[in-house]
């Protein structure tokens, strides 16, 4: 048994692990997901498949969120996280072959792979929250969240000189970066596979079941708690995990749908790759260089109110991302504050999840919220590029907007109610 001491340096080296692996994970999906919809236009030879590239990443971290949630139930975070690394970096050689073929399809399943480094990303910030104290519980996701900043901002920016060197072997640039994004998965899974022992969700489960032991208080857990329907049982039981569940998915959908048709669009006013990738990089910085100020007011003030300023954060970026037109120094300020959203509804979101459900529950709902999420923004991305060919890039954005106002009635509606005095 762990004392005091044992578990801070468990703690640790947990978030070490987890943060090495993050600045690696956001770096190599980040210099890709710069270029995904341009790739997919070029192969396609249609504005209106755009979106399809990282709608596939999208639908593919969706399918493989619950897979990966089961074996981080059975087999721990180690060897889950290190899996959907590897699955990831064949995905990339899979995006890399496609292009040499020009066949869209194989591009959609080599994207549809590469979606697991998502499910890694995602799922860290659990890993993060096993052995965290309640009341620091988003303060640690956000630690983990955070550190995808260094990979993710430097990852756009490394996306030009990645294409180049690809370019002379006759492929197209935009292929480059997922032939660089496949060395940093496979590196980012030894990282994982080496570092992250004793494995942070084994150790949790272990400590619940001593003290469960001291105070004769089991909760009577078992290996069915890992399937999609226990997680749908979990979430059913909790008003707050709706709420949570809503928020999570509700900005993970807006982000998706904006931010993968916002490269072809400010192709479409004139940007080059290198203005591309310093939009992106800005509002892949929203998403992650301030996830810290949204964990520790979500430790603070509450989770309900970090959802709600979530929302007004998204609901402005839509309006200024949609009207910026050639506008391009708006447009950043859009994407960044629609990075900045989505950070305060995934951190908060998370975070309140964690809370409203029992410890030996968390795996199964974790994966299933994943799921839920990133399904929900496959089908916002797949429709994205059609709305941005059929009716513009703004209509897109009004949809978008249109979104957050189921999820912030619910976010309102659990908002404790003052009680009368006398």
């Amino acid at each position: 048994m762990l004392d005091g001491t044992d578990l801070e340096a468990v703690r640790r080296r947990v978030r070490t692990a987890l943060a090495v692996s993050q600045i690696l994970g956001g770096l190599g999906n980040a210099t890709a997901v710069a270029l995904a919809a341009v790739l997919a236009e070029q192969i396609g030879g249609s504005e209106a498949v755009a979106g399809l590239a990282s709608t596939s990443s999208v639908i593919g971290t969706a399918l493989l969120s619950l897979p990966f949630a089961a074996l981080m139930a059975r087999r721990g975070r180690r060897s889950g996280l290190a899996t959907a690394y590897a699955v990831a970096a064949a995905g990339g050689v899979t995006v890399v072959v496609a292009a040499a073929l020009r066949s869209f399809p194989l591009l959609l399943v080599g994207m549809a792979a590469f979606g697991a480094s998502n499910v890694a990303n995602l799922q860290a910030r659990f890993a993060a929250a096993d052995l965290a104290q309640p009341q620091h519980r988003a303060r640690a996701i956000s630690t983990v969240v955070w550190a995808t900043t260094v990979g993710a901002v430097v990852g756009p920016n490394i996306a030009a000189p990645a294409g180049a060197g690809i370019a002379a072997l006759g492929l197209p640039q935009a292929a480059g970066p997922f032939l660089w994004g496949t060395g940093v998965f496979l590196v980012a899974a030894a990282v994982l596979h080496l570092m992250l022992r004793p494995d942070p969700l084994l150790t949790a489960r272990a400590l619940t079941r001593a003290r469960e032991e001291r105070h004769g208080s089991g909760t009577g857990g078992n290996g069915d708690e890992r399937s999609l329907r226990a997680g749908l049982a979990a979430v059913r039981g909790s008003s707050r995990a709706r709420v949570a569940l809503a928020a999570i998915a509700g900005s993970h959908t807006v982000m998706v749908s904006v931010m993968v048709m916002t490269p072809v669009d400010l192709r479409g006013h004139g940007a080059g790759v290198d203005l591309i990738g310093l939009v992106i990089s800005g509002h892949i910085a929203g998403m992650y260089a301030f996830s810290p100020v949204m964990g520790w007011l979500a430790d603070r003030v509450g989770r309900l109110s970090v959802i709600l300023m979530g929302i007004a954060l998204l609901a402005c970026a839509t309006a200024l991302a949609g009207t910026a037109g050639a506008g391009h120094a708006q447009s950043a300020a859009g994407l960044f504050l629609l990075g900045l959203g989505w950070s305060a509804g995934l951190v908060s979101g998370s975070a309140l999840l964690t809370d409203a459900v029992p410890q030996h529950a968390r795996a199964a709902v974790q994966g299933f919220s994943d799921t839920i999420m990133n399904a929900s923004a496959g089908v916002g991305g797949a429709l994205s590029g059609l709305v941005v060919a059929q009716a513009g890039y703004g209509w897109l954005n009004v949809m978008a907007a249109a979104l957050l106002v189921p999820v912030a009635a619910l976010a309102l509606a659990a908002v404790p109610r003052r009680q009368p005095e006398g």
